[in-house]
């Protein structure tokens, strides 16, 4: 299969798979790329910026190093441009969430063939207050679950990070939460955690979603109820071993928009990044936002 021409890296500087960054670019090299531009930020919320200047140049192909906080503000660039380039993701971070839902392995030579010589496969994006998600989104016990993750202790203990942070979370309050589904109500009650989610695996390799697809045109809705640890531990115990419908503490549907106001204001988060506390919020479906590179099937193979 050919090789893209025009290949263009944004890579999170502290983020490492493999060889390193070194390495991605003794690949890049030897698959005699024509024209490499190559941009690397200290931290995700410098990649706009440097996927902005990357789409000046239309490359063939946008190739993000890094975990799904870079992915998600990439994309989030690449769905509002007109020059809609296919992304290649080089799962180099803690969760890699959207790489690992579609089949993009932390194999630094599998993940750059698969960035060089994949199917170019169109998938959905969740987009909540303007911005753009590839994985999910959540608030209350979600949402402060990731914001006290913060860096140093994901560096330090990985997925680890995760449950250590929610576990200080088990007994916070609920809040009292309306959520409309596609112009109808749909639950008015307390909940501890609402997530929307663009694909089946979250956070620890959690199925909340048993039947989501990031191709289908929809977006996943949960409800947990849940509170205190014991309950917490049934849930996702439930969510372990079956379908996470099945529990007494969790609601799910689908929904094109949903819409959610909250009691009293509750942190939220996008693709494993904190964002602000807010009361009210609005996000929708995005059917084929952008393009990214997967593994081929089968029969592209032979």
């Amino acid at each position: 299969m050919r090789t893209p021409s025009r290949i263009a890296v944004v890579a999170h500087q502290k983020k490492t798979l493999g060889g390193g960054l070194d390495e991605l670019r003794r690949r890049l090299t030897d698959a005699e790329i024509d024209d490499l531009a190559w941009y690397e930020v200290p931290k995700s919320k410098k990649a706009p910026k440097a996927v902005r200047s990357a789409l000046e140049d239309k490359p063939d192909r946008l190739i993000v190093w890094g975990g799904d906080g870079i992915v998600q503000r990439s994309l989030d660039v690449v769905a509002r441009s007109e020059h809609k380039v296919p992304v290649g993701i080089i799962p180099a971070g803690t969760g890699n969430l959207l790489a690992t839902n579609l089949g993009i392995p932390a194999d630094l030579g599998k993940a750059v063939d698969i960035a060089l010589h994949g199917s170019d496969h169109a998938i959905d994006l969740g987009k909540l207050e303007g911005e753009h998600f590839g994985v999910m989104a959540g608030i209350g016990f979600d949402g402060a679950m990731i914001s006290d993750a913060d860096r140093n202790l994901k560096d330090r203990l990985g997925k680890l990070a995760y449950v250590w942070a929610g576990l200080r979370h088990v007994n916070g309050e609920a809040a009292t939460a309306t959520i409309t589904i596609d112009g109808t109500k749909w639950f008015e009650d307390e909940a501890s955690c609402v997530l929307i989610g663009n694909v089946s695996k979250i956070t620890g390799g959690i199925r909340a979603f048993d039947d989501a697809k990031p191709d289908d045109g929809w977006l996943d809705v949960g409800v947990a109820t849940a509170q205190g640890a014991l309950q917490w531990a049934r849930a996702l115990g439930t969510m372990a071993v079956g379908r996470s419908d099945s529990s007494p503490f969790v609601r799910t549907t689908r929904a094109r928009r949903i819409d959610v106001k909250l009691e009293s204001k509750m942190e939220y988060e996008l693709d494993g990044g904190a964002r602000t506390k807010t009361k009210s919020f609005s996000a929708k479906v995005v059917p084929g936002a952008v393009k990214i590179c997967v593994p081929r099937s089968p029969s592209e193979v032979s």
